[in-house]
């Protein structure tokens, strides 16, 4: 780890090297779990940033004692800088730091973002900062329950090649598993990882919403067994995993579940739900008969009965 810059703080820890003030710029959920991981493998918090009551909250119960500052005054104290902020914020705030002289050489500047690399930190690079993206592979609540679900979590790291296994020793000190992505392929991973977790919020809500619609008083019981081991046989088995009537090659069924959906779209007035069925349908049957698990004849009926638009 870096030794203190000229002019910051002293070291957190005297007798334990490598201990490190952190300052947590941006202390939404994000930034304050990964605070108060940090401070757990004994950093020392030395100031947070944010003005919303929500924010206060938060800074108060996951990193008890430690003040709520302005930005400049957080970095001003911080050995490590680390930026959890949206990702559309983040160049702004980097270069107006970087105006102000904010950033101190030998600093680590530490961002949250996943589809940015270091790049994006080249203002404090340039100032003599120690560019590092760390991104985790979480969705976050903001609270204690994500202290135990970083561990073993994994996160992207991305720094220049010197300093990459600073980057993996900070996120194995939070108890997470380092995965290193190049600077050119963030944007990539950024978008598997919403993909698979952002559409899989809004199909497993959309599939709730049908089950209550059919009188389903539980949705969420019924769905829970079967879209766990789903889920699990995805990740253990990908495309192998697929069961339904995509998959067998069922027409007819898939053909009446079309109008069943087209129905509820008729009583609700929205398409949503029909355009998202017919869109990942069609890819489950062409992934399907890619890799030759479905008849071509049975193939060609489902996407021809899946060409036709949503009817209202």
């Amino acid at each position: 780890m870096p030794p203190a810059a000229a002019g910051g703080p002293a070291p957190a820890s005297a007798d334990r090297p490598g201990r490190l003030g952190v300052g947590v710029v941006g202390g939404g959920r994000v930034g304050a779990v990964l605070g108060a991981a940090l401070r757990a493998a004994g950093h020392a918090v030395v100031g947070a940033s944010g003005v919303s009551e929500q924010t206060r909250e938060r800074v108060d119960a996951l990193l008890p004692g430690v003040p709520l500052l302005e930005v400049p005054e957080v970095v001003r104290r911080a050995e490590l800088v680390l930026l959890a902020v949206p990702d559309d914020a983040l160049a702004d705030l980097v270069h107006g730091l970087a105006a102000t002289g904010a950033w101190q050489p030998g600093q680590l500047v530490v961002h949250t973002a996943g589809r940015f690399g270091v790049e994006v930190l080249a203002p404090a690079r340039a100032a003599g900062g120690i560019p590092l993206a760390v991104h985790p592979a979480m969705t976050f609540t903001g609270t204690s329950l994500d202290l135990a679900r970083l561990v073993d979590c994994c996160f992207a790291v991305t720094a220049p090649g010197p300093v990459l296994p600073v980057a993996q020793a900070l996120v194995v000190e939070m108890g997470g598993e380092p995965v290193v992505v190049a600077e050119a392929d963030r944007a990539l991973y950024h978008a598997a990882l919403s993909h698979g977790a952002n559409h899989l919020v809004t199909v497993v809500a959309q599939a709730r919403e049908l089950l209550a619609a059919a009188g389903v008083a539980e949705p969420g019981r019924v769905l829970g067994p079967l879209l766990g081991a789903a889920l699990d046989g995805a990740l253990r088995r990908g495309d192998d995993a697929l069961t339904g009537p995509v998959a067998r090659g069922d027409v007819g069924t898939l053909a009446q579940h079309r109008e069943a959906l087209a129905e509820v779209a008729r009583r609700s007035g929205s398409q949503e739900v029909l355009a998202t069925h017919r869109a990942l349908a069609r890819a489950t049957a062409e992934r399907t008969l890619a890799r030759g698990r479905l008849r071509p004849e049975a193939a060609a009926e489902m996407l021809a009965l899946l060409a036709e638009p949503p009817r209202p």
